[in-house]
């Protein structure tokens, strides 16, 4: 959940910094306060656009940090599959901005703002007037559909989109296959020369870093023969004297202390030792001087290996290792093109079986999926009614497009009548902006256990709705609140009545400064608020009384 909020030198904002708790958690304000201020620092924390004219005047930077306590199993490892680990519980969100320009951090490391954004969509799904706008399209309503079924359709779509992209890579197989004769026969003839270009250079996995480092050290052999050449010439062959002739006489004189005491024993055996390792030095570096022993003809040989290696590689694959698998594709194609009505009648076999497994697959999802329809139906229409749409009607409607994908063989659309005897007509034809913010809640009540998202934000929920109908709001949101973390802006006192948590925002003018601040209420504060909003400026003792009876009505209503 979104543990804490802290804003600096944003707009209006001066500083501020803000705990949140579980459950509901509302905030209300008058017109102008900052509240959508608010919610637009979160939406920038979280990757939204920004602009340097966003910055508090007077001001070259600002900050926006979010807080997430992460407890859920699936999320941690979703996250730690992107390398990022939450500290103590918890995961920070941070994005500094400048004039320009702005930084993304999450627990104080850099991210890229793709990063940002996928993390930010674990944690926290914010609902505005545009989601509401998002049910209008079409497109969206099947996923809703399917996140509704998910427990049986998800590994349906898994499925589906498998046996689909097994059937689009025959049909595109067949289709690359299909060629006349004079096509067949120029294909069949350059793969034949490909093949025993290939075959007449017996090619062996991994002989070409081989021969790299053997030519390598073939044109460094001069210099290096004469470094381990003046090497050995030090310790073991120097006629002048040499490391190991001056051990064997170190020894020598060494030999009469080490019959005198134990020290001197120690001493005369760490001699014998080093003499034996130099001796073991030597022996190793006599080899390895042989390693660069070569002729004229082997580096001639060697040379021309290697440029051979290099001429298929840049033809047929970055490694010998390419180049083999390659020239073993064309020995399968040849095979095809040698019997290749034998070849595309097999070939439009399997693609004929794998059209029948999409179809099968897609079958099985439809029917996941219309009794999904049904039954989501169904719950929408009880919620929509609780929500004061007495006489409405829901349907979630499945269509065939016409063609298969990834997806299956269906397309959805919701219908809705929002009044009695009007028929159902699509939702975007019929329903009002309020509506809309209903009907969106309505869904969200129904997919709350679906959606794995921690915290959910909703503004503008209360568009175009009053009385009853707001209190019928405010008890869907508590709802809601019960399985996760819920914050809500709002200005109508119905719904703030049912509040988990209680903040006001408010701006305080300081000298020729106005800002904004965010303070958690307490109960008597709380009521005070709702009071201004049943009332405005003018509180009265009966608007006061009203509202702590709001309250304890919603406290009752638990």
């Amino acid at each position: 959940m979104l543990k804490n909020l802290y804003v600096k030198n944003l707009a209006l904002i001066d500083e501020t910094e803000v705990e949140f708790s579980d459950g509901l958690n509302i905030l209300t304000g008058e017109t102008g306060a900052g509240k959508s201020l608010l919610l637009g620092s979160v939406n920038l924390a979280l990757g939204g656009k920004y602009s340097a004219d966003m910055l508090r005047s007077g001001t070259r930077s600002g900050l926006v940090e979010l807080t997430f306590t992460v407890e859920d199993e699936k999320t941690v490892k979703r996250l730690e599959e992107m390398d990022i680990y939450p500290e103590d519980g918890c995961i920070v969100l941070g994005r500094k901005l400048m004039e320009g320009r702005s930084v993304s951090r999450i627990n104080g490391e850099t991210v890229n703002m793709a990063v940002m954004r996928s993390v930010a969509g674990m944690l926290i799904d914010i609902h505005g007037q545009h989601d509401s706008q998002n049910l209008l399209q079409k497109k969206n309503h099947l996923t809703l559909l399917d996140l509704y079924a998910k427990e049986e359709t998800a590994p349906l779509l898994i499925e589906m989109k498998e046996v689909f992209e097994k059937y689009r890579a025959l049909c595109r197989r067949s289709e690359e296959s299909a060629m006349d004769e004079e096509a067949r026969r120029k294909e069949a003839a350059l793969a034949e020369f490909e093949v025993k270009e290939i075959d007449e250079a017996q090619l062996v996995p991994g002989e070409d870093e081989e021969l790299e480092e053997q030519y390598r050290k073939m044109t460094e052999s001069r210099r290096i023969t004469a470094a381990v050449a003046e090497a050995y010439q030090y310790t073991a062959e120097d006629a002048r004297g040499n490391a190991s002739d001056f051990l064997s006489r170190a020894i020598r004189a060494l030999q009469e202390a080490a019959e005198f005491d134990e020290a001197g024993a120690q001493l005369y055996d760490q001699l014998l030792e080093a003499d034996s390792l130099l001796n073991d030095f030597n022996r190793e570096l006599s080899e390895y001087a042989k390693s660069f022993e070569f002729s004229e003809e082997e580096f001639q040989e060697t040379e021309s290996r290697l440029n051979l290696l290099n001429h298929l590689k840049a033809k047929y694959g970055k490694t010998v290792s390419d180049v083999l698998a390659y020239c073993s594709e064309k020995k399968q194609r040849l095979s095809e093109l040698e019997d290749y009505d034998t070849f595309m009648k097999d070939l439009e076999e399997k693609t004929r079986k794998a059209l029948e497994k999409v179809a099968e697959t897609a079958e099985k999802l439809h029917q996941v999926r219309t009794r999904a329809a049904e039954a989501f139906s169904r719950e929408i229409q009880n919620q929509m009614q609780e929500l004061n749409f007495a006489d409405a009607r829901f349907e979630a409607r499945l269509f065939d497009p016409g063609h298969y994908s990834a997806g299956g063989r269906d397309d959805a659309e919701f219908y809705m009548s929002a009044n009695p005897g009007e028929p159902v007509r699509p939702l975007g034809s019929v329903a009002s902006g309020g509506e809309l913010s209903r009907v969106m809640l309505a869904i969200k009540t129904v997919l709350a256990d679906e959606e794995d998202t921690p915290t959910l934000i909703f503004d503008e929920i209360d568009t175009g709705i009053s009385g009853i109908t707001a209190g019928k709001v405010g008890e869907k949101l508590r709802l809601i609140g019960k399985s996760r973390q819920v914050l809500c802006i709002t200005h109508l006192p119905q719904i703030a009545a049912v509040a988990d948590s209680h903040y006001l925002i408010r701006k305080e003018a300081s000298g020729n400064s106005v800002r904004t601040q965010i303070e958690l209420l307490d109960e008597e504060a709380s009521a005070e608020e709702l009071a201004r909003m049943l009332g405005g400026a003018n509180i009265t003792e009966n608007i006061l009384e009203s509202a702590r009876e709001m309250k304890q009505l919603a406290k009752s209503e638990i």
